[in-house]
């Protein structure tokens, strides 16, 4: 039973790491964007 258990945690472990590696992967672009907006809109802020 344990075993069932531990394959089971290992496989969201690696569904996770993968989908963050893959979803960094594609998503570059939009993530720089993102970023270059915040820091836009905190240095308006300040």
């Amino acid at each position: 039973m344990e075993w069932i258990v531990f394959w089971i945690v290992i496989g969201v472990v690696v569904a996770v790491a993968g989908a963050v590696a893959w979803g960094r992967r594609y998503f570059r672009h939009e993530i720089d964007r993102a970023k270059r907006i915040r820091r836009a809109n905190d240095y308006g802020k300040q």
